[in-house]
């Protein structure tokens, strides 16, 4: 049964890499409007911005590559609408393959697609002056992050590729999670945004999550923070994984 999952899971990957190769613009896309925010919030507002002896493109890149994430994702729910709307879904049913290897094809290209952007946009900040004395294992410990947050937030993205009525739809659900970086510690420190906004702030994923990379990268104690964002993106990834299971089982019954 397991053979007969990873056999399937791998064939369907194929497939639905093959169509991102076909159209690349969908990872330029991807990577365009982060790397235009990381040279806006450098080149103008960095100067403002006092973030101690961090120089600013050290410290915005967190955020900025979970805003990467999150711009990339969408594209795993226009992917599913596309193919739920084209019937390849109920062709797929017809067929001796294992159900939920359909969806792990859509997660798995998901991951290789923002792979490959977090790349391009890792690029870009060395170009700008992003520099890490991190090792090794600090850099394998920030990829083990953004993979696990990129598989939490695809598998987010699966439920309104399943459910939505039409494109519109199924992107709109990536807008709050673009825009939450924006109200964490990935811009500016939380100690200078009044109370409410503050208290949201540090309590929210994002927050945790970029202070943990920030720390790795540049070589600070990274402290409580790891296990925190962890724990979010580990909880993300179940109660998504679940509820996108149920999804699927409801539009294919």
């Amino acid at each position: 049964m397991a053979t007969h999952f990873l056999g399937d899971t791998a064939a369907l990957t194929g497939r639905t890499l093959r169509h991102v190769t076909r159209s690349l613009d969908t990872i330029i896309t991807t990577a365009i409007t982060p790397i235009a925010m990381m040279l806006m919030f450098v080149y103008v507002f960095g100067g403002a911005i006092d973030t101690g002896s961090v120089a600013y493109v050290n410290y915005m890149l967190p955020g900025i590559l979970l805003i990467t994430i999150a711009s990339g994702v969408a594209y795993t729910a226009l992917r599913l609408l596309m193919d739920m709307q084209g019937g390849i879904f109920e062709r797929f049913q017809s067929m001796p393959i294992a159900r939920s290897s359909v969806l792990w094809a859509h997660v798995l290209t998901s991951l290789v697609a923002n792979v490959i952007s977090l790349v391009v946009v890792v690029g870009v900040a060395l170009l700008m002056g992003f520099r890490s004395g991190a090792g090794v294992p600090a850099w394998l410990a920030v990829a083990g992050i953004l993979i696990l947050f990129t598989l939490a937030l695809t598998w987010i993205a699966v439920i309104p590729g399943l459910t939505a009525k039409s494109v519109d739809g199924a992107g709109a659900f990536s807008y709050p999670l673009i825009f939450l970086p924006f109200l964490s510690s990935a811009f500016v420190p939380t100690a200078t945004m009044p109370g409410p906004l503050r208290a949201f702030a540090e309590n929210q994923p994002v927050t945790s999550i970029v202070n943990t990379i920030r720390d790795l990268l540049t070589q600070r104690p990274v402290g409580t923070d790891i296990w925190t964002a962890l724990a979010w993106c580990v909880g993300i990834l179940v109660v998504a994984y679940v509820f996108a299971g149920i999804s699927y089982r409801r539009r294919i019954s």
